[in-house]
């Protein structure tokens, strides 16, 4: 007999708190202002600790990737500490609808909730493939509007924060404007304004400039770049405070976007149609989209440059990088992006990499680790540390397979700096000269 599980129904709007795990803390703090703006009643859970993954170990079979354990299991912590009245609660996951298990996530909580005794919390799904078709929550046009925007100031206040936090005089000055940003946005958000195109491509520069003034002393130091599984890669949960513990180490962090992930998804729709056939139209649509995104992801790169700060490159530049490497027809998971993107590191100075990624997510050991070698042979000095993380891992185990990644990157800074000695040419032709003169015979 087939299960039946609680929907989330359109009168849950104005009654339910929609829960929402974290992932990239300062996308989601917008994304939750664009959905507050749309009249959802919304809080990001923050909630971490080993007690979430041993949940999620409890009420989910310990053979699902790791990120489900994580995410069902920060649902049920939260259900649990009681802050919640669950009759007026609700939980919103995302759905990507491709081959990756990800999109499965929504069955496996419903079950997980039923069997803690959750099975009146209803479930919401977000996605833009239809999988939820009977689900009461609504994506509308203007808040993808507000989440196409969040992508992008979040990509480049995480990305501008990165580099400025290393090198800052006064310690915190890069935090305290992130968040300032993000709350000034947030603020926009509700008030219905700051996602138009005219507005974003004007406020990339504002923010730019903005961090361009904090004072800064710029000493050379190990650049470290994170790919990866896109929970894993992102979530301070997943990864053991990753960002956190590379900054302590005194590494400048290079973490690419979101939105390369995003725009991935967009360019996957049309290889479909290329490799295995289907309406042309697909095609167009898909690189219409591409061109669309392309020219914010200009304007905010642009935005970087002028102010002095490295930018990434383009999604329509990386996706040539894979060239020789990988098919672009492997994308399960993050498929040719998380090759292409260690590539893009590397090619850009950031050739110490780690690669975080659950133990068992075999798209991303076959695009990730199993990659490393190939990458390993063209760019020779490709410092590349995959890292597997599941609830038998221990954080001592990653922090020291990172500190011997990082070890290396810092012997090779110290060898770029040494300045290279250069011995005169004469010297040893005369001291040659006199050696001859010294054996009998030789005049």
């Amino acid at each position: 007999m087939q299960q039946t599980y609680l929907r989330f129904t359109p009168e849950m709007k104005s009654t339910h708190t929609i829960l929402i795990p974290n992932m990239l803390p300062l996308h989601f703090a917008m994304l939750a202002a664009g959905l507050e703006c749309d009249g959802y009643k919304v809080e990001v859970l923050g909630n971490c600790g080993s007690q979430v993954a041993q949940l999620g170990l409890k009420y989910v079979h310990n053979d699902t990737c790791y990120p489900a354990l994580l995410v069902i299991g920060q649902f049920l912590d939260a259900l649990q500490s009681g802050k919640y009245d669950l009759d007026k609660t609700a939980l919103l996951i995302t759905q990507t609808g491709g081959g990756c298990r990800a999109s499965n996530y929504i069955h496996l909580l419903r079950k997980a909730l039923q069997r803690a005794g959750f099975s009146h919390v209803p479930v919401a799904s977000l996605n833009f493939s239809g999988l939820e078709k009977d689900s009461g929550f609504r994506l509308s046009v203007p808040f993808i509007r507000k989440a196409v925007a969040a992508i992008f100031y979040g990509d480049l206040i995480m990305s501008l924060r990165n580099q400025v936090s290393p090198y800052e005089i006064t310690k915190g000055q890069a935090k305290a404007m992130a968040t300032q940003w993000v709350d000034t946005i947030c603020d926009w958000f509700r008030q219905d304004k700051g996602f138009h195109g005219k507005e974003m491509k004007s406020t990339f520069s504002k923010i730019a400039q903005d961090f361009a003034t904090i004072p800064v002393v710029r000493t050379p130091k190990v650049k470290v770049g994170v790919v990866g599984e896109i929970y894993v890669k992102y979530s301070p949960l997943g990864n053991n405070n990753l960002e956190e513990f590379l900054a302590s180490q005194d590494c400048e962090v290079n973490m690419p976007g979101l939105l390369g992930f995003v725009e991935y998804c967009i360019s996957n729709m049309g290889d479909t149609i290329r490799l295995y056939g289907g309406n042309l139209a697909g095609i167009w649509g898909s690189e219409g989209l591409l061109k669309y995104l392309d020219g914010f992801e200009r304007a905010a790169i642009d935005a970087m440059k002028q102010a002095g700060f490295h930018a990434p490159a383009r999604f329509l530049d990386l996706r040539n990088m894979t060239e020789g490497i990988i098919s672009r027809g492997n994308k399960m998971g993050e498929g040719w992006l998380l090759t292409a993107e260690m590539v893009e590191l590397v090619t850009s100075g950031y050739e110490n990499i780690v690669c975080a990624q659950p133990f068992g997510c075999l798209p991303n050991h076959i695009c990730g680790k199993g990659m490393i070698s190939r990458i390993r042979a063209i760019y020779p000095n490709a410092n590349i540390t995959p890292i597997d993380y599941d609830p038998s891992a221990t954080a001592v185990n990653q922090e020291n397979r990172i500190k011997l990644m990082i070890s290396v990157g810092r012997e090779r800074l110290l060898e770029q700096a040494q300045p290279v000695q250069q011995v005169p040419v004469q010297e040893p032709v005369a001291h040659l000269n006199t050696q001859l003169e010294e054996i009998p015979g030789v005049r």
